[in-house]
């Protein structure tokens, strides 16, 4: 399992964790925890609507793609530490990962 934390809009911080043999994706947690994130488009980086900050970790997740990145670029605000949850494989490089939720994505 993978343990890592979430961050709401309010600043409170849960620890949570999820099984790294699944092939999901930090999007799929994050719904299946229900937090109130969109993610209409499913998972395919068309939407933007599952945008979350990496606070903490983000040396190991590596730079996001392109398509990623367009996205991102069309959100009003965004940040350096910014990605698509839908793009994030749940894995080793997720251990001790803070991420926040972005507030203009949530429902």
């Amino acid at each position: 399992m993978i343990n890592f934390t979430v961050e709401d809009q309010e600043g409170n911080r849960q620890e949570h964790e999820a099984p790294e043999d699944m092939g999901l994706s930090l999007m799929e947690i994050l719904k299946a925890y229900e937090y109130p994130i969109l993610a209409t488009c499913g998972g395919m980086a068309l939407c933007a609507t599952c945008h979350v900050e990496i606070l903490e970790g983000k040396e190991g997740l590596g730079d996001a793609t392109d398509v990623e990145l367009d996205q991102l670029e069309n959100l009003p605000e965004y940040y350096p530490t910014s990605r698509l949850a839908c793009q994030i494989r749940i894995g080793d490089i997720l251990e001790g990962a803070v991420v926040k939720l972005r507030g203009e994505d949530v429902v």
